[in-house]
């Protein structure tokens, strides 16, 4: 598999594949390329409906000539625990945000929880999270506003009195509860309209419809969720009841 930043003619088989209708998955198969590699690229470049292969190379190509004499951005330009390859971070972190904004997370938001979900701690404060992406504490703000409002951010106090922004496995099965009950009552809402349509209408059928197809998802979001943080949450037995012995196959 081909290593490296795309060529032009790469970009252009994105575009045409693009034009075609044809899936991310589907391109990468044919430029022999990850599928988080061609998603990256076009999230990057406005999308799947205005990529343009020039604008694109001429994008990167801005960006490689920018980042390059701005090496050092403060503390977190230091070595990479645990050994990591800084610039493998840089490009899982660009993957991952790209990922959460085509699921529909703001571009903003979708850093701010990248940001949170790769760091160690599992946790940042407004400061830190100002340093690491380079952007306001207004930004910051709004970033956490907007995630803890999904259920994806909540807000604890350190031992130093500090406001620090958490994101761990709690966090996304709280988010997933909130889903659901979202869900739940926008099928409440759909049977409402049933009754002020006026029942056996073609309007209110289709609300019917809707409440209960959106109940039945809202039921397998819960049920789904709470099995998920149930069998993560126990830790298995040991094969035989007892510890292997160092060294043992069995």
């Amino acid at each position: 598999m081909p290593g490296g930043r795309l060529t032009q003619q790469e970009r252009q088989q994105i575009a045409l594949g693009l034009a075609d209708g044809l899936a991310y998955a589907e391109i990468a198969r044919r430029l022999d390329r990850p599928t988080s590699t061609i998603t990256r690229e076009v999230m990057r470049n406005g999308g799947p409906t205005t990529y343009r292969a020039d604008l694109a190379h001429r994008a990167t190509e801005l960006r490689a000539h920018r980042r390059r004499p701005a090496a050092p951005r403060g503390p977190e330009a230091a070595p990479q625990a645990h050994g990591r390859d800084p610039e493998a971070v840089r490009e899982y972190e660009e993957t991952f945000t790209t990922i959460l904004m085509q699921s529909g997370t703001p571009k903003m938001m979708a850093r701010v929880l990248t940001c949170l979900c790769i760091s160690d701690a599992g946790s940042l404060t407004a400061s830190e999270l100002v340093r690491r992406l380079q952007v306001s504490p207004a930004s910051v703000s709004k970033a956490i506003a907007y995630l803890e409002g999904q259920g994806l951010v909540r807000r604890e106090r350190d031992e130093r009195r500090r406001e620090r922004y958490v994101c761990d496995d709690d966090v996304w099965y709280q988010s997933m509860m909130a889903s659901a009950r979202g869900t739940a009552q926008l099928a409440e809402t759909a049977r409402q309209g049933v009754g002020v349509l006026g029942p056996g209408t073609p309007a209110a059928t289709r609300l019917e419809n809707i409440a209960r197809f959106v109940a039945v998802v809202s039921e397998s979001i819960v049920r789904a969720a709470e099995e998920a943080r149930d069998i993560l949450s126990t830790k298995p037995e040991p094969a035989s009841g007892r510890t292997a012995e160092p060294g043992s196959d069995g």
